[in-house]
C-alpha cells in the first residue's frame, strides 16, 4: 500500500477533533479578528470581513492554539498570537489575489475584483499592521521574532515565485524551495510560536517549527494535485485557475518532463506564452493523469505528512497530539 492510499483509507473528517479541542479557545480568536478589523474606514472591514469570514478553514490559528495547548499552556496568550498569524494568512491572500488576477477566493469572489487592486492591496497592510500590535500585545519578544521573520520569508518567497513565473525548466528543488518559504514558513511559525508562548522546551519548539513546516509542505503540494483533479465547490477557488495562471507548479512541472518534445509546443504555448483555449485545461489534466504527475505529487505530500506526525514523538501522547496527527493525514487526504 502506498502513501497515498493510506492517507486516503484515514476518514477525512479526523479533522474534527482537532477542530472540537480547539472550539473554546477559537471562539477567543475570532473575537480577537472581529474587534481587531475594525476602523473608521468603512471599506476596510468590509473588504477584511468578505475574506475573513468566508469560510476558511482557520488550520494557521488553530494550529497556534494546538501547539500551546499541548505544549501544556494554561493561559490565553496563544489566542492573540493566533489571530495574528489568521491576519497575517489574510493580508497574503489578499496580496496573492492581486498578482496572480485569480476570479475566485473561498467559494466568494476575490476581493479586488469588488473592491479594486489598491484598496486590496492596502487593507493587507492593515492587516498586517494589526498582526504586529497583536504580537506585541502577546508579551513574547520570541514570538514576535518568530512571526516577524516568516513575514519576511513568505514575501521572498512571492517574489521568488514572481520572478520564475511560466518557467517550463523551474527545477524541482527550486519549486519546494518557493512554496516552503510561500506557504511552509507560516504553518511552521504558528506551531512555533503556539509552542513558545506555552514556555515550552527547546526540544518542543523545534518539534513544532518542524511538524508545521512539513505540514504546510504536504497541505501546498496536495493543492497542486488538486488543481487538476478537484471541483470548484471542493476547492473553493476555479479547478485550472494554476494551469490558466500559467503557474508551474510540481504536477505541471513533473508532465512536462515525462511528456518530453512531444508535447513541449503544447506547454510553451499553454504555459510559457499563456494562450489557451477552452479545451486545452482538459487536455492537460490528461496529460498529467497519463503521466501519474498528480499521483506523484500526492505521494511527496504523503511523506511529508509522514515526516510531520514523526516530529511529534517528543510531544506529550493524548487528544490534542493525535489531532495534529489526523490533521497531516487529512493534508492529503482531504477533497478540498
Amino acid at each position: 500500500m502506498d502513501a497515498v492510499t493510506a492517507a486516503a483509507n484515514r476518514p477525512a473528517a479526523s479533522v474534527d477533533l482537532l477542530v472540537t479541542l480547539g472550539t473554546p479557545d477559537m471562539a477567543g480568536v475570532n473575537a480577537l479578528i472581529s474587534a481587531r478589523m475594525q476602523s473608521p474606514v468603512a471599506v476596510i472591514p468590509a473588504l477584511a470581513d468578505h475574506l475573513i469570514n468566508a469560510g476558511g478553514k482557520r488550520l494557521r490559528p488553530l494550529l497556534t492554539v494546538a501547539a500551546a495547548r499541548l505544549a501544556g499552556a494554561t493561559n490565553d496568550a496563544c489566542q492573540k498570537l493566533a489571530a495574528a498569524v489568521e491576519f497575517i494568512h489574510t493580508a497574503t491572500l489578499l496580496h496573492d489575489d492581486v498578482i496572480d488576477s485569480s476570479q475566485l477566493r473561498r467559494g466568494k469572489v476575490a476581493a479586488h475584483l469588488i473592491w479594486g487592486a489598491p484598496s486590496s492591496v492596502l487593507v493587507g497592510d492593515f492587516l498586517f499592521a494589526r498582526s504586529f500590535e497583536l504580537m506585541v500585545e502577546a508579551g513574547s519578544l520570541r514570538a514576535l521574532d518568530i512571526l516577524a521573520k516568516a513575514a519576511g520569508v513568505i514575501s521572498e518567497g512571492e517574489v521568488l515565485q514572481l520572478t520564475r513565473a511560466h518557467d517550463l525548466n523551474l527545477a524541482k528543488d527550486v519549486y519546494l524551495e518557493i512554496i516552503r518559504a510561500k506557504t511552509a514558513e507560516l504553518f511552521a511559525a504558528a506551531a512555533e510560536a503556539g509552542a513558545v508562548s506555552a514556555g515550552a522546551p527547546d526540544e518542543q519548539q523545534r518539534a513544532m517549527r518542524s511538524y508545521g513546516l512539513n505540514l504546510g509542505l504536504a497541505f501546498q503540494l496536495s493543492d497542486d494535485a488538486l488543481d487538476y483533479g478537484g471541483l470548484t465547490e471542493d476547492l473553493g477557488k476555479n479547478a485550472g485557475d494554476d494551469f490558466r495562471e500559467g503557474k508551474a507548479t510540481l504536477p505541471l512541472l513533473l508532465a512536462i518532463a515525462a511528456t518530453g518534445a512531444g508535447e513541449a509546443d503544447f506547454w510553451e504555448r499553454t504555459i510559457g506564452r499563456r494562450e489557451q483555449s477552452d479545451a486545452d485545461f482538459c487536455r492537460a489534466q490528461e496529460l498529467i493523469r497519463q503521466t501519474g504527475a498528480g499521483a506523484e505529487t500526492l505521494n511527496l505530500a504523503a511523506e511529508f505528512a509522514d515526516e510531520a506526525k514523526s516530529a511529534l514523538g517528543c510531544m506529550p501522547a493524548g487528544d490534542w497530539r493525535t489531532a495534529l496527527e489526523d490533521l497531516a493525514d487529512f493534508a492529503v487526504s482531504r477533497r478540498a
